[in-house]
């Protein structure tokens, strides 16, 4: 790099505060989204208990428990590659950031053959099997499919992301001095792994 092209880096404007603000502006709307459906759960949760408690049975609390532990990883692993490239660690950051990308396409897999399963049983929404039970255990797995859904969603979406920081990474775009899109890529995640923690009990534990 050129003394011209240098000086001209050191006088580019980042406004690392409000790039912050703005993504946990952005991560309060998805508190709010999702708030919005625990809430809805919850209401109908206290209208059919006893349907809400038959349906959960149906579900695999084993992959429910792996799912967890895999994500949970996954946050570690995110906080690993951020920490790694405030310390001038370029190649050990984009490493643990290709290790959360693999952990999240694990749970999605799991996920995969979860949902696979229940499609299998004729569990899916709008079957006639589904449609044969309680009004109580059609409203859980509609809210299953919608919630775990739009979290896996959330998921890919943070594939993506996490694949595009590993990429700046390597380009040192992102470097010990300017990581705040990094960092913001793993308030996204983390994000994404506290609605599991939340899903998870809810669907898989209170039964």
């Amino acid at each position: 790099m050129s003394s011209q092209e240098q000086a001209a880096a050191a006088h580019v404007h980042r406004d690392d505060v409000g790039a912050r603000m703005g993504m946990w502006l952005f991560l309060f709307t998805e508190l709010i989204l999702f708030g919005g459906m625990f809430i809805l759960y919850s209401v109908y949760r206290y209208m059919h208990p006893d349907s809400f408690h038959l349906a959960a049975k149906e579900l695999n609390t084993i992959v429910g428990t792996f799912n967890t532990a895999i994500l949970l990883t996954s946050s570690l692993t995110m906080v690993l590659a951020i920490s790694a490239i405030q310390r001038k660690q370029k190649a050990l950051s984009i490493f643990f950031q290709v290790i959360t990308i693999v952990l999240a396409l694990g749970f999605m897999v799991n996920k995969y053959f979860e949902w696979t399963a229940k499609f299998h049983h004729g569990i899916y929404p709008g079957s006639d099997t589904l449609l044969a039970k309680p009004t109580g255990e059609i409203l859980f797995f509609g809210l299953y499919y919608v919630m775990t859904g739009l979290h896996g969603l959330h998921v890919i979406i943070g594939v993506v992301l996490i694949g595009m920081m590993a990429r700046l990474t390597s380009k040192e775009i992102i470097n010990s001095n300017s990581y705040v899109k990094l960092e913001s890529a793993g308030l996204y995640w983390h994000l994404v792994d506290i609605i599991w923690i939340f899903l998870f009990p809810l669907f898989y534990l209170i039964t």
